[in-house]
């Protein structure tokens, strides 16, 4: 076993490593999402290889994961995608705490243990805590179980957070210290209240960041974990998912023109509607579904922009048709992606991927940008704050400076919105107002279908 365990350890970590490759593109992440699968099976079982007693909990703990995790994996409709992932996310989190609490108890507050496992179990459960509880509450803002907006402590938030954070540690050394799990049960605690008092005061616009923040600590407390428990498989797929998470996290706080700090510190997103700076009550065009059609079908290029509406109608299948037939008729077809669109790291792609919509049309924000200006119809499905140009022009806007998808400098824009409602950062779209807008309310994939039957009787 000294020797095969290993071994089977370097295989599943390489095959995490190689599987993570393959998720860098749609036509390759199903592949790499089964080869890092079977990377983690190898690992579970290389794992059991060394266990010699407990074996009933065991298989009790892997039966009952097992009947939880899959019906709600294959059940979960793709619009309630990001609740799960910050739901399973925050699970591994605190498996991760459990976990330390466990070790604390089975080496006697650490007794004899070598001080950088002693340091490794604290920090996981520290981190792991904090990323349970956070994710609950993320999970909890996405499912609209809690409010959108930020629910905070107003000034005395930060230093409130400090204070607990300090508080968490001291307790992490008096555990040590003393051996009495009185003080892990206080750390867990502490860190359970951080958890939650930093996800709370973040808004609904900032979810998408926060999502992959923590996704980022459970990574890390999961590595720390490894580390004291010298298991390599847990340090490299800990270390894979926190480097990928933290990666991830500031490239999309620099795409909303953020900082991580920032994000953390909260109060945007979520808000109440935000009315026009010049107090003037504006009006909307609304437009028809045959003129729609008329529109697009003689155009030369139609930009696509999705956003949250298209996920909740399930549009995509139904866009995919129309641009189909846009094709049919010699339209160029093309999809701009905002990184933060949705409510999860690449929610737009995902939908998009399901629908086959080729990859090569799916064209990023600073690459897309250049193109609204000879672009004679944009469609904007469901996404508001990634489209609004306040963020270019006006500076007292709370989301002014955020890049967005220049969707304004297109001759003609339509719009597809249930309602006049303000997007998940609760902030009012001039863009709604443009003499070159106008509204097709409805349900988006209702409308979409009817603009498609349209272009078919043209």
């Amino acid at each position: 076993m000294d020797v095969l365990v290993p071994i089977l350890y370097i295989v599943a970590f390489s095959l995490f490593i190689y599987g993570l490759m393959g998720l860098t593109g749609p036509k390759t992440a199903v592949r790499g999402n089964k080869i890092a699968a079977v990377g983690m099976t190898i690992a579970v079982l290389a794992t059991l290889l060394l266990v010699t007693h407990n074996w009933l909990l065991i298989i009790v703990g892997l039966v009952v994961g097992t009947l939880l995790g899959v019906p709600s994996a294959r059940q979960v409709k793709m619009t309630a995608m990001p609740q799960m992932v910050a739901l399973f996310n925050g699970v591994g989190g605190g498996a991760v705490a459990l976990i330390a609490w466990s070790e604390f108890r089975s080496t006697d507050g650490f007794a004899e243990e070598a001080l950088y496992v002693v340091i490794a179990s604290l920090f996981a459960a520290i981190v792991g805590s904090v990323s349970f509880w956070g994710s609950l509450i993320a999970f909890g803002k996405l499912q609209e179980l809690l409010p959108g907006r930020p629910i905070g402590l107003g000034r005395a938030q930060q230093g409130v957070n400090a204070l607990l954070l300090v508080a968490a540690v001291v307790s992490a050394v008096l555990s040590y210290r003393s051996g009495a799990e009185l003080w892990i049960i206080a750390l867990l605690l502490l860190a359970a209240l951080l958890g939650v008092l930093v996800v709370l005061p973040i808004g609904g616009a900032d979810m998408p960041v926060v999502i992959s923040l923590l996704n980022a600590l459970t990574g890390l407390s999961a590595a720390a974990a490894g580390l004291a428990l010298d298991n390599t498989a847990m340090i490299v797929a800990g270390m894979i998912v926190g480097a990928s998470g933290s990666i991830l996290t500031n490239q999309m706080a620099v795409a909303m023109n953020r900082t991580i700090p920032a994000i953390v510190a909260g109060g945007f997103g979520g808000g109440g509607l935000v009315a026009s700076d010049d107090g003037v009550e504006r009006t909307v065009k609304s437009t028809s579904a045959s003129d729609a059609a008329i529109q697009m079908a003689y155009a030369s290029q139609v930009i696509v922009v999705p956003g949250y509406g298209m996920a909740v109608a399930q549009a995509q299948h139904a866009v995919k048709d129309m641009a189909k037939l846009l094709e049919a008729k010699g339209v160029e077809v093309k999809y701009a992606i905002h990184p933060v669109a949705g409510r999860m790291p690449g929610h737009m792609n995902v939908l998009l991927a399901e629908a086959d919509v080729p990859y090569e049309q799916l064209k990023e924000m600073d690459d897309i940008n250049g193109e609204f200006a000879r672009t004679d119809v944009t469609l904007v499905i469901g996404a508001n704050d990634v489209t609004n140009p306040a963020a270019r022009k006006d500076s007292s806007s709370p989301i002014y400076g955020m890049p967005i998808l220049n969707v304004d400098e297109s001759r003609s824009v339509i719009v597809l919105k249930r309602s006049m409602n303000s997007g998940f950062a609760g902030i009012d779209n001039p863009l709604f107002y443009a003499d070159n807008t106008a509204m097709l309310f409805g349900d988006a994939k209702k409308s979409v279908g009817e603009v498609t039957e349209e272009l078919k009787a043209l």
